[in-house]
C-alpha cells in the first residue's frame, strides 16, 4: 500500500460522528510521552469507531444494491474505483494495523482480553471484507508495503482458527476496561458468546462451498448454547445525540437535513404494506401525507423511488419521504394512511393523526432537526442469529424448529424496533399476532416456499445492514429483486476495490484492469 498515508482518512473523521471525546482516540501511537508503547485501553475503542464509522459507506452501496434503498449509482448497479475507497483505506490504513497492535503488545504484556477481543475483531472485519470484496490483502496487512491478495478462502479458514484461537485466549485471563469497550463494556461473557456467533455465521456462509464442515461445526455450536439468543446481548453500534461532534447516525444526518440522500426504496414500501406488517411506520417517514412518485400531490405520502431509476430530482426535498425511528433514531410515522382500515390489520390507522404524518413534528424545512439520530448500527444480533439458525434447521437439518426460529427472530426485530420508539411501541399483541400469523403460513407451505418466505422476513429485518441481505441474496438468491428500471450495469457480484490500491500496489499494478472488472462479474467463493 505504497504511498497510502494515515493521514489520507484521518481517525478524527470517524470518531467525531460518534464520541464527544474523540481527542483520546487521535494519535495513540504518538503520544510523546509514550512514543514506542500504544495504550491497549486506547486502542481498542479506537479500533472499533473505526470498524463502525468505514462500515457506513459499504453499508449504503449494499443497501442500495439489495433495494433497501434508493439512491447513488449503486442503485442503478454501476461502481467505480472510488466508491468505496474511504472504507477501504480506513480499514487498512486505522483499523487493520490498531488491530495488529492490540494482538502483538496485548501478547507481550499478557494482557489476553484486549488480545482476544482484538483477533474477534479481525475475524468480524476480514470477513466482512471477504465478503463484499472477495481476495484481499489479508496475511501480510499492515506489515509489508505491497501485501498480495489472498484468496477468500483461506482466509475464510484462518478466520475460523482464529475465533478459536481467541476464545483460548479468553481462558487465560479476561480483564478489560469497561469503559474502553464500547461494544461489551470488557465483558467475556458476551464476548464469548458474540465469537460463537460470529462463527456460526462464517459457517452458515460456506453451507454450500463446504457443507460438511458446515454442519459439523453448526451442530457443534448449537450444543454449546452459548451464543447470541438476547437482544441484551446484540453486536451493535448505538449512536448518540450531539451534533458538534456529530454522533448522530449517519442515516440520520442525511435525511433529516435539506439537502436529503436519495430516496427511500418503494421496494420496501410495497412489501411492508402487501403483507400488513406494522414495521412500515417505523422504517419510512412521511414529509407531506399527499405526496406520491414523480413528485405529485396524489398519493398517500409514500414519495421515494423503484430501483434502477435515474431520472433527475426536481425540488423535491421537502416532500420526499425519509427514513423513520428505525434505525436511524428519526421520527415514527404516526400519520393516517388512506387506503387502510382504521382498526383492522396489524397495519391500521390506530391512533393516526391528521393533518401532519409526524407525532410532534416541528420542522420549518427541516431547519432544527427531529427525532434524535440516537439510532443503532446492527452488526451481528438475537434477530440474525436466529435467522440464521432457522436457515440451517431448513438446509442442514440441525433439528431445530425453523418456524420458531422465525417468529422469534422476527419478533426480536420488532422489539429492537421498540428500544428505538417507546413512545410508540409495536404493541405485544400486535408482535403476537403477526409471528402467529407467519407461522401459520410458514408451516402450510412447501419446502422452498418455507425459504422464501424466511428470506423474505430476513430481508425486512435487515433494514438497516445491507450487507446481511446482499450476501443473503448472493447465497440464496431470495428474496427476488425488483427489476431495475435503467441499469447501467449488471448485477455486482463484488464490490470495486479502491482505485488507489490497484494503482499503488505493486501485486496488482499489472492486471488492474481485469482485476477491477472481475469484481463486478465474478461471485465470492462462497457462492455456489
Amino acid at each position: 500500500m505504497k504511498n497510502i498515508k494515515l493521514k489520507f482518512l484521518s481517525l478524527l473523521t470517524v470518531t467525531a460522528m460518534f464520541l464527544g471525546a474523540c481527542a483520546d482516540f487521535v494519535d495513540i501511537n504518538n503520544d510523546p510521552n509514550n512514543p514506542t508503547t500504544p495504550q491497549l485501553a486506547l486502542l481498542l475503542p479506537a479500533t472499533q469507531l473505526s470498524i463502525v464509522g468505514n462500515f457506513n459507506t459499504i453499508n449504503r452501496g449494499a443497501s442500495n444494491v439489495i433495494q433497501h434503498r434508493a439512491a447513488g449509482n449503486l442503485n442503478r448497479w454501476d461502481q467505480t474505483g472510488g466508491t468505496f475507497q474511504a472504507s477501504w483505506l480506513g480499514y487498512y490504513t486505522q483499523a487493520i494495523p490498531d488491530l495488529e497492535a492490540m494482538i502483538n503488545v496485548g501478547t507481550e504484556q499478557g494482557s489476553w482480553g484486549y488480545v482476544a477481543i482484538a483477533k474477534l475483531q479481525k475475524a468480524f472485519l476480514f470477513g466482512l471484507m471477504v465478503d463484499v470484496w472477495g481476495d484481499v490483502p489479508y496475511f501480510e496487512a499492515g506489515k509489508v508495503s505491497d501485501p498480495k491478495f489472498d484468496n477468500g478462502e483461506v482466509i475464510y479458514d484462518d478466520l475460523l482458527r482464529l475465533i478459536d484461537e481467541a476464545l483460548l485466549d479468553m481462558d487465560k485471563g479476561f480483564t478489560v476496561l469497561s469503559s474502553a469497550d464500547i461494544f461489551y463494556q470488557g465483558s467475556k461473557v458476551k464476548w464469548t458468546r458474540f465469537a460463537n456467533s460470529l462463527k456460526f455465521k462464517l459457517l452458515l456462509q460456506t453451507r454450500k462451498s463446504d457443507p460438511t464442515r458446515s454442519i459439523q461445526g453448526i451442530n457443534a455450536l448449537l450444543q454449546t448454547k452459548n451464543f447470541i439468543e438476547s437482544n441484551v446481548d446484540d453486536f451493535s453500534f448505538l449512536f448518540g445525540t450531539n451534533t458538534a461532534p456529530n454522533a448522530r447516525h449517519p442515516w440520520y444526518t442525511t435525511a433529516y437535513s435539506p439537502g436529503r440522500d436519495g430516496y427511500v426504496s418503494m421496494v420496501v414500501h410495497d412489501r411492508l404494506k402487501a403483507q400488513d406488517d406494522p414495521r412500515l411506520r417505523y422504517y419510512i417517514f412521511r414529509i407531506n401525507e399527499r405526496a406520491g412518485l414523480a413528485n405529485s400531490q396524489v398519493g398517500e405520502g409514500y414519495y421515494g423511488r423503484y430501483p434502477g431509476d435515474g431520472a433527475a430530482s426536481p425540488a423535491d426535498q421537502n416532500t420526499r419521504a425519509i427514513v423513520g425511528i428505525y434505525p436511524s433514531g428519526g421520527v415514527y410515522d404516526n400519520g393516517r394512511i388512506p387506503s387502510l382500515g382504521n382498526t383492522t390489520g396489524f397495519l391500521n390507522n390506530v391512533g393516526a393523526t391528521t393533518g401532519s404524518t409526524a407525532n410532534s413534528f416541528r420542522l420549518v424545512l427541516f431547519a432544527n432537526g427531529d427525532g434524535t439520530g440516537a439510532g443503532r448500527q446492527p452488526l451481528l444480533t438475537n434477530t440474525m442469529m436466529r435467522f440464521y439458525r432457522a436457515e440451517a434447521a431448513l438446509t442442514l437439518n440441525t433439528g431445530e424448529d425453523p418456524a420458531l426460529l422465525l417468529s422469534t427472530a422476527v419478533a426480536a426485530n420488532m422489539q429492537s424496533i421498540n428500544s428505538l420508539s417507546p413512545a410508540f411501541p409495536i404493541p405485544a399483541a400486535t408482535i403476537t399476532g403477526f409471528t402467529d400469523r407467519l407461522v401459520t403460513q410458514f408451516n402450510a407451505a412447501t419446502q422452498e416456499g418455507k425459504l422464501e418466505i424466511l428470506m423474505m422476513q430476513k430481508w425486512i429485518a435487515m433494514y438497516g445492514n445491507g450487507i446481511e441481505s446482499y450476501n443473503d441474496y448472493r447465497r440464496t438468491g431470495l428474496p427476488a429483486l425488483e427489476d431495475l428500471i435503467a441499469p447501467l450495469d449488471v448485477f455486482p457480484e463484488r464490490f470495486y476495490f479502491a482505485e488507489t490500491e490497484l494503482t499503488s500496489n505493486e501485486t496488482v499494478i499489472e492486471n488492474r484492469d481485469q482485476l477491477q472488472r472481475n469484481q463486478q462479474i465474478v461471485p465470492v467463493f462462497w457462492k455456489k
